[in-house]
Protein backbone atom coordinates (compact mmCIF):
# COMPACT_ATOMS: atom_id res chain seq x y z
CA UNK A 1 0.00 0.00 0.00
CA UNK A 2 1.32 3.49 -0.90
CA UNK A 3 0.29 6.90 -0.03
CA UNK A 4 0.98 8.91 -3.46
CA UNK A 5 1.64 12.67 -3.34
CA UNK A 6 1.71 14.69 -6.59
CA UNK A 7 5.06 14.90 -7.90
CA UNK A 8 6.46 12.94 -5.77
CA UNK A 9 8.51 9.98 -6.60
CA UNK A 10 7.88 6.28 -5.25
CA UNK A 11 10.16 3.58 -5.54
CA UNK A 12 9.37 0.06 -5.15
CA UNK A 13 11.33 -3.19 -5.60
CA UNK A 14 7.46 -4.97 -6.64
CA UNK A 15 5.85 -4.25 -10.20
CA UNK A 16 2.57 -3.72 -8.70
CA UNK A 17 1.60 -0.98 -6.24
CA UNK A 18 -1.90 0.06 -3.93
CA UNK A 19 -2.58 3.30 -4.58
CA UNK A 20 -4.16 3.66 -0.96
CA UNK A 21 -7.02 6.15 -0.12
CA UNK A 22 -8.92 6.97 2.78
CA UNK A 23 -12.09 8.86 4.07
CA UNK A 24 -9.78 11.86 5.19
CA UNK A 25 -7.39 11.64 1.71
CA UNK A 26 -9.71 10.05 -1.22
CA UNK A 27 -8.82 11.41 -4.76
CA UNK A 28 -10.57 14.04 -6.05
CA UNK A 29 -13.22 13.02 -8.37
CA UNK A 30 -12.14 13.77 -12.26
CA UNK A 31 -8.91 12.51 -14.56
CA UNK A 32 -5.74 11.81 -12.11
CA UNK A 33 -2.58 10.56 -14.38
CA UNK A 34 0.14 8.23 -13.38
CA UNK A 35 3.78 7.79 -14.87
CA UNK A 36 6.34 4.44 -13.97
CA UNK A 37 9.90 4.52 -15.25
CA UNK A 38 11.51 0.87 -14.83
CA UNK A 39 15.26 0.34 -14.04
CA UNK A 40 17.26 -2.62 -15.14
CA UNK A 41 20.15 -4.18 -12.90
CA UNK A 42 22.72 -2.20 -15.22
CA UNK A 43 20.86 0.90 -14.39
CA UNK A 44 19.15 1.99 -17.86
CA UNK A 45 16.04 3.12 -17.24
CA UNK A 46 12.89 3.15 -19.80
CA UNK A 47 11.08 5.48 -21.69
CA UNK A 48 7.80 7.01 -18.80
CA UNK A 49 4.44 5.02 -19.16
CA UNK A 50 1.83 6.65 -18.09
CA UNK A 51 -2.11 5.54 -17.58
CA UNK A 52 -5.33 7.92 -16.61
CA UNK A 53 -7.45 6.85 -14.38
CA UNK A 54 -10.74 8.59 -13.66
CA UNK A 55 -12.26 8.70 -10.11
CA UNK A 56 -16.11 8.92 -10.53
CA UNK A 57 -18.81 10.21 -8.13
CA UNK A 58 -21.45 8.04 -7.76
CA UNK A 59 -24.42 10.61 -8.04
CA UNK A 60 -23.10 12.66 -10.80
CA UNK A 61 -21.83 11.84 -14.56
CA UNK A 62 -18.37 11.50 -15.78
CA UNK A 63 -17.29 13.69 -18.51
CA UNK A 64 -14.52 11.85 -20.90
CA UNK A 65 -12.91 13.79 -23.90
CA UNK A 66 -11.35 12.37 -26.19
CA UNK A 67 -9.31 14.33 -28.99
CA UNK A 68 -6.51 14.15 -31.46
CA UNK A 69 -3.12 14.68 -29.63
CA UNK A 70 -2.47 17.16 -32.43
CA UNK A 71 -3.57 18.72 -35.97
CA UNK A 72 -2.26 20.05 -38.85
CA UNK A 73 -2.97 23.68 -38.65
CA UNK A 74 -5.91 25.06 -40.72
CA UNK A 75 -7.60 21.33 -40.74
CA UNK A 76 -10.99 20.41 -38.88
CA UNK A 77 -10.93 17.77 -36.09
CA UNK A 78 -13.56 16.04 -34.13
CA UNK A 79 -13.93 15.87 -30.08
CA UNK A 80 -15.60 12.63 -28.58
CA UNK A 81 -17.57 12.56 -26.04
CA UNK A 82 -18.99 8.96 -26.03
CA UNK A 83 -16.88 7.79 -23.65
CA UNK A 84 -18.88 10.06 -21.02
CA UNK A 85 -20.79 7.85 -18.51
CA UNK A 86 -23.41 7.86 -15.50
CA UNK A 87 -24.05 4.56 -13.08
CA UNK A 88 -27.02 3.24 -13.58
CA UNK A 89 -29.77 3.81 -14.19
CA UNK A 90 -28.45 7.61 -14.82
CA UNK A 91 -28.24 8.23 -18.77
CA UNK A 92 -26.26 11.16 -20.42
CA UNK A 93 -29.11 13.53 -21.08
CA UNK A 94 -26.87 16.21 -23.26
CA UNK A 95 -22.92 17.45 -23.91
CA UNK A 96 -22.13 21.03 -23.00
CA UNK A 97 -18.74 22.07 -25.45
CA UNK A 98 -16.69 24.95 -24.67
CA UNK A 99 -13.30 25.71 -26.06
CA UNK A 100 -11.22 27.42 -22.92
CA UNK A 101 -8.33 29.04 -24.85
Amino acid sequence: MATFVTGQELVTTESSVEVTVSATSPLPPGRHRFQLIVTDDSGNQSEPATVDVIVVDDKKPTAVIDAPASVSLGSSFKLFGNKSFDLAPGKIANYRWVRLT
